[in-house]
């Protein structure tokens, strides 16, 4: 079982989707936000999770000292099992906490969403099309702030995302099975 890794809410468990979902490792996440921390792209930042599963992501960025998140699942059991862990997450919460479920498919969100996202998760099903993908991250450029940051998860098996002109693929690092890839404003 997930948990909050570290932050406010460290160790915290967090419940996943009985099917449907393949949760990042914590030793994965770990990895990724102590990355994004010493970047300095978590504290205060607009978060939002796409292909949200459990919320893991988005959780793990307000324990550390985001601003407010946006876990978006079109999944109806999976987004019934991130409003409890948001509800978890709020019961523990120092302060009030800035969480939305949205269970809508991400493309459609992304339609009409408010920019100024500072750090966005996209955590797509690795059966999920690669040209699929890059129409996610072609959707998401126009709501990112001029410093924000975007991690991809994908298989360790597939090619990198293919970022649109505005987007630039920075990192890539491989845990296992898994490969993030972090992308900046070009």
């Amino acid at each position: 079982m997930p948990r909050i890794v570290a932050g406010w809410a460290g160790s915290l468990q967090l419940a996943v989707p009985p099917d449907g979902t393949r949760p990042t490792s914590d030793r994965t996440r770990e990895a990724l936000f102590s990355m994004l921390e010493s970047r300095d792209a978590i504290e205060g930042a607009d978060v939002l999770d796409l292909y949200a599963g459990s919320g893991a992501f988005g959780l793990e960025a307000l324990s550390r000292g985001a601003g407010s998140a946006v876990l978006v699942e079109r999944a109806p059991r999976a987004a019934r099992v991130i409003r409890e862990n948001v509800g978890r997450l709020r019961r523990a919460a120092p302060d009030p906490l800035e969480a939305a479920v949205v269970q809508q498919a991400v493309r459609t969100y992304l339609a009409t969403a408010a920019p100024g996202v500072g750090l966005a998760f996209l955590d797509p099903p690795y059966d999920l099309p690669d040209d699929d993908v890059a129409a996610d991250l072609a959707a998401l450029a126009p709501l990112l702030a001029p410093d924000a940051v975007v991690v991809v998860e994908r298989s360790s098996r597939s090619p990198a995302p293919a970022p649109p002109p505005t987007l630039v693929l920075e990192r890539t690092r491989v845990y296992g099975d898994t490969a993030i890839h972090v992308l900046t404003r070009a």
